[in-house]
């Protein structure tokens, strides 16, 4: 078999840290040979890929799905937290000379790989995990925030991009209002991403310690504050954010009637599986007088398959590029 549906196919992850790659090898495959490239260490998207190919000489993909961190529209790209210039998918397909070349946002490709999910990615946050049925949400803190749905239809999944990260904080503590306020001073605005996110929980710690009046330190990075849970203060940033992230997944399930369940991605929640398990996360879920019952039958999850952008890629061209002659065979 010849063109874009036979393979290798080139699929990626690309966030504000890192560029993940990987080849599969056409319809239903898994992603393999796996490598992430630092994004400060490339001009670009085109860059960063062709650095991957050349440590695969003489494989030509026929086909790839590019997934990026930022809005995706008209064949337009920008990776919001990489500081790469924007770009088009038809610069990137000349450059790489792959007949067949389309970029998606990232969380797009997260929200398809959903359903191929095995119960082993899975960890249930609260008293079940989804099945992989109705509609479906993810939303995933990592260097930013996304957020994005997925939806069956007759053809297929069919995925709601958006910028739901860019919505207003979900306050609902006297704490978290002032978190909030102090935040609002700072940047202007009390966006979910400004704290739901690595810089986010960061900002948490340094707020909460402005307004105990801790004396000033080095302000600690995320993985520092997760690291450090038996220090009161990054004891209660961690909490904070993820009774925050259940306010804000609660919001997403309503909004999009995600009755199939709601999926936790992003960099930072596999960490911290064990304090999200037991915080306030699934009670903040659920708590939204008077919709209380209807959000209880909603299942939530954590993610921790280590590539599930790059699943959803493979998921998107498998959906996109399948012939009359791949679906009898």
């Amino acid at each position: 078999m010849t063109g874009p549906g036979a393979g290798p196919w080139l699929v990626a992850d690309v966030g504000g840290t890192n560029a993940r790659f990987a080849l599969v090898d056409g319809p239903d495959g898994t992603p393999e040979h796996v490598a992430s490239l630092p994004t400060r260490d490339h001009a670009g998207l085109a860059d960063a890929a062709a650095a991957y190919l050349a440590r695969h000489a003489g494989v030509r993909p026929s086909a790839a799905c590019l997934a990026v961190a930022g809005p995706v529209s008209g064949g337009t790209y920008h990776l919001t937290n990489a500081g790469w210039p924007a770009g088009t998918a038809d610069a990137v397909r000349e450059r790489l000379r792959i007949p067949r070349l389309e970029i998606l946002n990232d969380f797009e490709a997260l929200a398809l790989a959903l359903p191929r999910l095995a119960p082993g990615d899975l960890i249930p946050v609260g008293p079940s995990a989804p099945t992989g049925g109705g509609t479906l949400a993810v939303v995933g803190p990592g260097t930013g925030l996304g957020v994005a749905g997925l939806v069956p239809t007759a053809a297929g999944w069919l995925a709601l991009p958006g910028e739901g990260g860019q919505v207003d904080i979900p306050a609902a503590t006297e704490r978290e209002v002032e978190v909030m306020r102090l935040l609002r001073a700072e940047r202007g605005a009390a966006t979910a991403e400004l704290l739901l996110s690595g810089d986010g929980l960061a900002r948490i710690h340094r707020f909460l310690a402005v307004i105990d009046g801790v004396p000033a330190a080095e302000p600690l990075d995320p993985a520092r504050i997760c690291s450090r849970l038996d220090d009161p203060l990054c004891e209660e940033a961690v909490l904070m954010f993820c009774a925050l992230l259940g306010s804000l997944a609660g919001n997403v399930a309503l909004t999009l009637g995600a009755r199939g369940g709601v999926y936790l991605g992003g960099g930072i929640l596999p960490r911290i599986a064990d304090v999200l398990c037991g915080s306030s996360f699934r009670a903040r879920f659920e708590w939204k007088p008077p919709v209380e019952d209807y959000l209880r039958t909603i299942p939530t999850a954590l993610i921790v398959h280590p590539g599930p952008a790059l699943v959803g890629a493979a998921a998107h061209l498998t959906q996109t590029l399948r012939t009359p002659a791949l679906e009898r065979a």
